[in-house]
């Protein structure tokens, strides 16, 4: 056991080019996982939506708004990693008729609840039942997020994490409409 012990301390591991490239691509993967944006033209029945906060919201209320419909979990890791990006694009844009509609796919209220309080995230989230998912055309992996834009119509679909950029150069084409 000693030799053996000896033998890993004597000997310093030195990673070859395709394992430093291998563990890169790993890290890159975890913290920006690849997402696939779908250009779409589609138009939204008319939805009702319970906000945890009790306010009833309708999407044609948020007409002449940029909305992004985020479809999360707080058991969801790119979710979870997702959020301050969303949080910080809703800060900058929401002045400029930008609006984000979390709908959690969790099965109660209370983390929910208890997630955006601690996390300190200040942008309406609501519980998705399967009819929200249906209007959307269904909703197969966490995340998926639809940009809508200003006459009401679902010009995005991304599934997959967002973070800033992305938003940036999905959302700003859509504000100067």
């Amino acid at each position: 056991m000693k030799r053996l012990r000896t033998f890993f301390m004597a000997k310093k591991w030195r990673p070859d080019i395709w394992t430093m490239l291998l563990l890169g691509a790993i890290v890159y993967v975890w913290f920006r996982p690849p997402a696939w944006v779908s250009d779409l033209d589609q138009s939204l029945p008319a939805l009702q939506i319970q906000l945890l906060d009790g306010r009833v919201i309708n999407l044609e209320q948020l007409r002449g708004k940029v909305v992004l419909v985020n479809f999360w979990a707080t058991w969801c890791p790119y979710c979870r990693h997702e959020m301050p990006a969303m949080e910080e694009f809703y800060s900058d844009y929401r002045d400029q008729g930008f609006e984000i509609l979390a709908l959690s796919q969790d099965d109660a209220a209370a983390p929910v609840v208890e997630f955006m309080a601690k996390e300190n995230y200040h942008f309406p989230v609501a519980m998705a039942d399967a009819s929200v998912a249906a209007a959307f055309g269904g909703v197969s992996r966490l995340p998926t997020s639809f940009v809508i834009d200003k006459r009401g119509l679902v010009r995005h679909k991304i599934s997959g994490q967002v973070h800033y950029p992305r938003l940036k150069a999905l959302v700003e084409p859509l504000l100067a409409e």
